[in-house]
């Protein structure tokens, strides 16, 4: 059943990201975050894990992520593996002959070109196979000390469903987050809305009744809710 959305009252960053961490910490946490909380914090953990998150459930990136990190887990030991090795180990996540392809890649550079570690350089980063926008901004902000805003489809819609930006693309998305959000909430967007935007802001039926922002909402593109 979908309920008329409020009177927009000032929407205050700070205190919606309050909220949405009181609402989801019973929720799994999002994966790459989840990972180095495990302490698969350095560069190249986060980045191999972004890649295979990539179209890929937290549920299962985790899963595959562990049992790769028992095996090989530096860059030198991911590029010891056969790439049959490689991709039997991340089975189950989309793609993975292709990102089998691209963390053996990554590994055989930063060996190569990096002293056997991938720097904290987001051109370095962004020039990596597999690794987009996205994945180069958790890279900088959980692995780096560097916060970035990744933008992946769970913040593009809720963001966009607050009216808080209006933008076309996720890289739009990005650049309009960035320039409107204080630097030291850009990394708690992806780490908070991931989980809020999986249980609590669906996609197809946002869960609006329960919803911490109710208040805040204005609901735009929304036709239906629980």
């Amino acid at each position: 059943m979908s309920t008329p959305p409020p009177t927009q009252r000032p929407f205050n960053i700070g205190e919606v990201l309050a909220r949405i961490e009181a609402a989801v910490k019973d929720y799994p946490r999002a994966a790459l975050f989840e990972l180095a909380e495990e302490g698969f914090n350095r560069p190249f953990q986060v980045a191999v894990g972004c890649i295979i998150s990539t179209r890929t459930r937290d549920e299962v990136t985790l899963k595959l992520a562990r049992r790769l990190f028992a095996r090989a887990r530096t860059p030198a030991q991911v590029a010891g593996l056969s790439l049959p090795d490689l991709e039997s180990l991340i089975r189950g996540c989309a793609f993975a002959e292709a990102k089998a392809r691209q963390i053996r890649a990554i590994a055989e550079r930063a060996l190569a070109d990096f002293g056997g570690e991938l720097p904290c350089d987001e051109k370095v980063l962004l020039s990596l196979p597999g690794i987009g926008p996205k994945c180069a901004s958790l890279v900088l902000g959980i692995a780096c000390g560097r916060p970035r805003v990744a933008v992946d489809t769970h913040v593009y819609r809720v963001v966009r469903r607050w009216g808080y930006v209006n933008t076309r693309t996720p890289e739009e998305t990005m650049r309009a987050l960035e320039a409107r959000v204080p630097p030291e909430y850009w990394l708690d967007i992806n780490r908070l809305l991931v989980p809020f935007g999986k249980h609590i802001c669906r996609p197809e039926v946002p869960r609006c009744s329960i919803c911490p922002l109710a208040d805040l909402c204005p609901r735009v593109g929304v036709t239906k809710s629980a």
